[in-house]
């Protein structure tokens, strides 16, 4: 069900600390994205970390961090919304299948919007800030903590910490991915994860909101077609 009775995909127990945590979130977006605008160097502390590491790892790491990478990529990332969206429908959670469509698409538009307005590059002319394959990753691994969030039941300081620690583990492996095979400054990765951070809470909520205006919309022709 996708109406009042449906489970909310953003519980209300989280969202006193979620609004606060993606507006500081959409914050660090911008600030990065601000100084970063139109470099095609690493920064300061990109250096520091993206020198040393980039394309240096060896097998079998090197196998993982490509691995991790595909799933970011068009064909990977494809398989696991698919997955995502099956699980929901199994788990008889049609409002979460139609989050992980919006919340992907959401994060997959934000990034690139943004990446074009930044004009951050790395290797030559590719667009790198907001990383997106950490974006993505980050968006599902959090849909995945709400929805599992909502079904234990789980208080405010428990939820919210699952929800966090979701966001902290896909990012940083995604994260670590990107760093060691070149592909992105460490500060795009950061920017990509908060970007997934400030997006997908705002999107659960806009689903649970236009779901509940549906719903309501329903009861009441109802209600006019019985009378």
């Amino acid at each position: 069900m996708i109406g009042r009775s449906a489970p909310a995909v953003l519980p209300p127990s989280l969202r006193v600390w979620l609004g606060p945590i993606a507006a500081l979130a959409a914050l660090v977006v911008v600030v990065l994205g601000v100084l970063y605008a139109g470099h095609s160097e690493p920064g300061m502390v990109d250096a520091r970390i993206w020198a040393p590491t980039a394309d240096s790892v060896r097998p079998p790491w090197r196998y993982v961090a490509l691995a991790m990478d595909f799933l970011g990529e068009p064909a990977g990332s494809v398989m696991l919304v698919v997955a995502a969206v099956t699980g929901c429908l199994l788990l008889r959670r049609p409002r979460a299948a139609v989050l992980v469509v919006a919340g992907v698409g959401m994060t997959v538009a934000t990034t690139t919007l943004l990446k074009s307005v930044v004009g951050r590059t790395i290797h030559g002319d590719n667009l790198s800030y907001p990383s997106g394959h950490t974006a993505f990753a980050t968006a599902l691994a959090l849909m995945a903590a709400l929805l599992a969030t909502g079904r234990l039941g789980l208080g405010r300081t428990a939820g919210t910490s699952l929800v966090l620690a979701a966001a902290l583990v896909a990012g940083a492996v995604m994260g670590w991915a990107q760093v060691v095979l070149g592909a992105h400054y460490p500060t795009d990765v950061l920017g990509g994860w908060c970007t997934a951070l400030a997006v997908i809470p705002a999107t659960a909520w806009l689903v649970d909101r236009m779901a509940d205006r549906l719903a309501d919309r329903m009861a009441d022709a109802g209600r006019r077609e019985r009378r």
